[in-house]
This record gives structure tokens, C-alpha cells and sequence, in this order.
């Protein structure tokens, strides 16, 4: 996950309100089961003894929101400044979580509302195309239509050298609105930095927009089938298709952050460690390009068989360590230090360092459910 738009919310005061549920939005009765959701989370919270500024917050933000559409999930944060954080997850959370502590709990945030890459998504007919490119953020930054003309597409049932023309000029009409389209699609990928572009449409019209479009992009680029430019084209199988597409590139990530990361570990140098006092050590020096977290509630994020992994913290998010004497090394006095939860602290660590966090569930056996790569040795 990519933590840039978590910077301002780990530098904020707490305590922090965090709560994760299953939104899903698809029988009639799906708004009372909200309410009845929020209620107890709210109850649960109080119990922690959150204000009721901030829980005040957390009930306009979750029962006068729009609702989503089908299967999803929901994080928010807030304090009593107002809320902090709200969005949609892909996926709904195992269980709900309500929890009020002096640092924002982001973990099933990682494992849940992973973001998919940003990608252009063309659905192709003989007369151009419409074009969607979302960014890193998940937020559609083009939603636009490139067409050429539609003079003479249609191919006309009559014979002879005139026939033959008429059929030419058309060939190149098409030939020329597939181009305009293509050059499109390659600027809004190139400007997204997409590594994934749909491609759907009619048959002819998709293949040709494939061919058409430069080499770099090409190879990111993936032919689906349902989908059309008309209205009632297919347009829910399509996106099922790309769903399933992004769902593929979020897991193909993943995968890949562990296969590198177990490479790396079984290096005498390699850059990655694990386990809570070699993480904090690489968090403290800033050395963490990558936090790999593990499944929750299966021993991971500092869960040690029931009994919850504590770690100190400094003044600055960053400053973590095992033992006291590692920050008054760092010229900490002592007073300063407090404890935090370990499935707190390291990720909001890791957010202030800009690292990215990563969540790998069972691919890995992560030593106190942490792990990371490094940016040097």
C-alpha cells in the first residue's frame, strides 16, 4: 500500500477512533443492517471512553454517506478534531473493529483496502473509444470519448470498382479512428503510470486498438470480451472482468514483495529482516523501503499466542525501539517514552518514513509477524 495519503493522519493528535465493518450493500434491509452495525460499534467504543465529538463524527460520516454498491467494506478513522480517514475497502473485513487508542490502528486498512494499480480501461468500437484512466489513489483522473467520423464505416453490398474505393476509404477511416484512440489510451497510461490496460469492446475494433498501440504499453495491456460502447453493452460483465483482473494484479504484487523478500533473507547481506527488534531497529534508522505485515488474528502484527506485543516510542512517529536504553542512546529522555501496541507503532512508523506496507497474510512466516525490506545494507 501505497502511505503517501496517510502522512497527515499519523502526525495528528489522538487518542483515535478506528473502526473497520462489512458495508455490503445488496439486500433491501442492507441500511438497517448498517445502522444496527454502526450502533454496536459506537457502543464499543464508548466503552473505550471516546467523546462524543468523535463518535458524533463517525455516525454523520457512516449513516449519511452514500451507500456502495454490493460486496465492500469500510475504514474510518477520527478524533475529536473531526475524521480523519474514510474509505471503501475492496474487500469486506473478517470482523468489525472498534478500537480508541493514542495512535491510529491501520492494519486492517493493509490487509483489507489494498488499492489496485493504476490502469486505462478502452472500450473500442470502428468509431474511437471510451477511455477511463484511475491513478495510484484509486481516483479517475480521464474519463473521456475519442472518436474520428463515422462517414462510411458501414460497408455497402455492391460490387464493382466503386465498391472497391468506397470499401478502401472505409478501411482507412476505421484504420485511422483505432490510431486516435490508441495514441489516447498510450498518453493516458503513459500519464498514469498504468501498469495494467483493459481492452474491450467490439472483436475487430479491440484487436486492432491492440496493435495499435506502442510496444511499453502493449505489454501491460489485456483483451476481455465483455463490454461495448452502447448502452446496456455488457457493461456489468465488464466490470466483473476488470474486478477479476485487478484482484489478479493486487495479489501478483503481494507474491512478489514475498518472493523477493525470502530471497533477500536468505542472503548472508540480503536486504530484508524480520521480527519486531530487527524492524524497529531498520524503522528507527529509516532503512525500511517495504513493511511486510502479517495475517491478522493468526499470530501476526505482534500477536504472541494472545498476549499483545508492546513497543516504546519516542517524540517523532519513527523513534521505536524493543528496550528504553535504545532511545536514550538516541538522546531521549527516559520521560519521553511511552508504550504502544506493535501493530500500531510500526505501522505508523512506517508511514512517516514513507515506507510502503504490505500485508502477506499466510504466504510467509514472518518471525512476531513483522517483516521488512530494506533500502540499503
Amino acid at each position: 500500500m501505497d502511505t503517501t495519503r496517510l502522512r497527515e493522519l499519523v502526525t495528528g493528535d489522538g487518542p483515535f477512533a478506528s473502526v473497520y465493518f462489512d458495508d455490503t450493500h445488496n439486500t433491501e434491509d442492507a441500511a438497517k443492517q448498517r445502522e444496527l452495525t454502526w450502533r454496536d460499534l459506537r457502543a464499543r467504543l464508548a466503552e473505550q471512553d471516546a467523546s462524543e465529538v468523535t463518535l458524533d463524527a463517525l455516525e454523520a460520516a457512516i449513516l449519511g454517506g452514500e451507500p456502495p454498491v454490493g460486496r465492500s467494506g469500510r475504514a474510518l478513522v477520527a478524533t475529536a478534531d473531526g475524521e480523519w480517514l474514510d474509505r471503501h475497502l475492496s474487500e469486506p473485513p473478517a470482523r468489525s473493529e472498534a478500537r480508541l487508542s493514542r495512535l491510529p490502528y491501520l492494519a486492517p486498512l493493509v490487509e483489507y483496502g489494498e488499492l489496485p494499480p493504476p490502469h486505462v480501461v478502452a472500450v473500442a468500437d470502428r468509431i474511437g473509444a471510451d477511455i477511463t484512466a484511475v491513478d495510484e489513489h484509486g481516483t479517475v483522473v480521464e474519463a473521456l470519448t475519442v472518436e474520428g467520423t463515422d462517414s462510411h464505416v458501414h460497408k455497402v453490398r455492391r460490387g464493382g470498382w466503386g465498391h472497391r474505393d468506397l470499401q478502401q476509404h472505409t478501411e482507412e477511416l476505421v484504420k485511422q479512428n483505432i490510431e486516435r484512440a490508441a495514441e489516447r489510451v498510450a498518453a493516458s497510461a503513459r500519464s498514469t503510470g498504468a501498469s495494467l490496460v483493459v481492452v474491450a469492446g467490439e472483436s475487430q475494433a479491440r484487436k486492432a486498438l491492440l496493435d495499435a498501440l506502442p510496444e511499453p504499453v502493449r505489454g501491460h495491456a489485456v483483451e476481455v470480451q465483455p463490454g461495448g460502447r452502447k448502452p446496456g453493452s455488457g457493461e456489468d460483465e465488464l466490470d466483473r472482468s476488470i474486478d477479476e483482473l485487478l484482484a489478479d494484479a493486487v495479489r501478483a504484487r503481494r507474491d512478489d514483495v514475498v518472493e523477493r523478500f525470502t530471497a533477500e533473507l536468505g542472503k548472508p547481506t540480503g536486504l530484508a529482516v524480520q521480527g519486531l527488534e530487527a524492524v524497529t531497529t531498520a524503522l528507527r534508522e529509516h532503512n525500511v523501503a517495504t513493511l511486510l505485515l502479517g495475517g491478522l488474528g493468526s499470530g501476526g502484527n505482534g500477536d504472541t499466542g494472545g498476549e499483545v506485543a508492546e513497543v516504546l516510542t519516542g517524540p517523532e512517529p519513527a523513534l521505536l525501539a524493543l528496550r528504553e536504553n535504545e532511545l536514550t542512546a538516541q538522546g531521549i529522555d527516559a520521560g519521553d517514552t511511552r508504550r504502544a501496541r506493535a501493530d500500531e507503532a510500526l505501522l505508523v512508523a512506517a508511514v512517516a518514513v514513507g515506507a510502503d506496507v504490505i500485508s502477506v497474510g499466510e504466504r510467509v512466516d514472518l518471525t512476531d509477524g513483522f517483516g521488512a525490506l530494506l533500502r540499503h545494507d
